[in-house]
């Protein structure tokens, strides 16, 4: 169990980092972020985008102009939630398991005071709540697997009640069943219908606004494509 546990946190973290960088050129690209000339909201598309390339290094860069953007706008929930995103990040790129928890502490506090604001879309607050909930599996799989399993699954149901139509509630549901051990009920079979269910979702989403969070269609398709090619390979060896 120690052992399988080990291995869906080593997948998860490839996961989230696939979702993270930029999609490859097979993979459908971000819907374009387009930044009025109010300056604010300038900035803000500037550094979601710039989020959504960077590497490890330049994650904290981003964080420090999403705090600037958080001051500017204290009433704004989007600058918080991308903070948490941040954070979630860097948890999942490489840090040892007390950095992770730091990590993911501080993307916690950031998301708690995101869904506090008004306006705070809910849903995709507890659609990040869940993949917070896979980094701390990710730091402690041995111990932490069965019980945050639970909360992943438990976030992502609110999250659906709110917004049935949402992919990245989906996706995350995905990624949990396909890097889960199949002794635990997971594995490529359980999974590719949520991936069918989020390519399909994702290929009518409109964000709210402009600034609204978009990520996750590329891992999408990039996993199911995996899947697909998968079992191919199995059919081919039979």
């Amino acid at each position: 169990m120690k052992t399988a546990f080990l291995t869906l946190a080593l997948a998860l973290a490839a996961s989230f980092a696939a979702t993270a960088q930029t999609q490859p050129a097979t993979t459908p690209a971000a819907p374009a972020i387009t930044a009025p000339a109010d300056a604010y909201t300038a900035l803000l598309a500037a550094t979601i985008a710039e989020q959504n390339t960077a590497d490890k290094a330049a994650l904290p860069a981003t964080i420090a102009k999403l705090e600037r953007a958080a001051s500017a706008r204290p009433t704004d929930w989007l600058p918080r939630y991308y903070q948490a995103r941040g954070y979630l990040k860097l948890a999942f790129g490489g840090a040892d398991s007390d950095q992770a928890d730091k990590l993911l502490d501080q993307a916690e506090a950031a998301l708690a005071q995101a869904q506090k604001l008004p306006g705070a879309d809910q849903a995709e607050i507890l659609v990040l709540r869940a993949y917070i909930y896979q980094g701390r599996i990710q730091a402690a799989p041995m111990t932490r697997g069965p019980v945050y399993t639970g909360r992943v699954h438990e976030a992502l149901e609110q999250a659906l009640k709110l917004s049935p139509d949402n992919p990245r509630a989906y996706l995350v549901l995905a990624n949990d069943a396909y890097f889960r051990p199949a002794m635990f009920g997971g594995g490529a079979e359980k999974a590719k219908p949520l991936y069918e269910k989020s390519k399909a979702l994702f290929a009518t989403f409109k964000p709210a606004t402009a600034l609204s969070p978009s990520w996750g269609e590329g891992n999408a398709t990039a996993t199911l494509a995996r899947i697909n090619g998968e079992a191919a390979g199995t059919a081919a060896v039979k």
